[in-house]
């Protein structure tokens, strides 16, 4: 398997993770005290760092600091909005496809170099 592929997957289920961390915490314990919620939170950021160092580590074998990024914004985009709208009932919008074009033009410019190889 290649650096791009694993990375990519890595960094999908390092997001997965990090997105429970920061927001499942409001549906799941909004009735306790943030101090509670923090620690359940940094229980589960544990293992979104976890693959996340390494997804970044293999990544920048093949990609610069600039494209890693990018991709890790597309890649958070794409595992929040299923996240907000199933798990956390919120409504979808027409800003996350307002959202999701604007980062495929930063995709664009960032990768176009590469993409213009091809």
């Amino acid at each position: 398997m290649n650096s791009y592929l694993i990375s990519m997957l890595m960094l999908v289920c390092s997001n997965v993770f990090m997105t429970f961390a920061w927001y499942g915490h409001l549906k799941n314990l909004g009735h306790r005290p943030w101090f509670v919620a923090a620690l359940a939170s940094w229980s589960i950021a544990f293992f979104e760092y976890l693959l996340q160092v390494p997804a970044n580590r293999i990544g920048n074998q093949v990609m610069n600091i600039g494209e890693l990024k990018i991709l890790q914004e597309v890649i958070t985009l794409s595992v929040f909005v299923p996240f907000a709208v199933i798990y956390m009932k919120e409504k979808m919008s027409l800003d996350y496809l307002w959202a999701g074009l604007c980062l495929s033009g930063a995709v664009f410019f960032i990768f176009r170099k590469k993409l213009l190889v091809l």
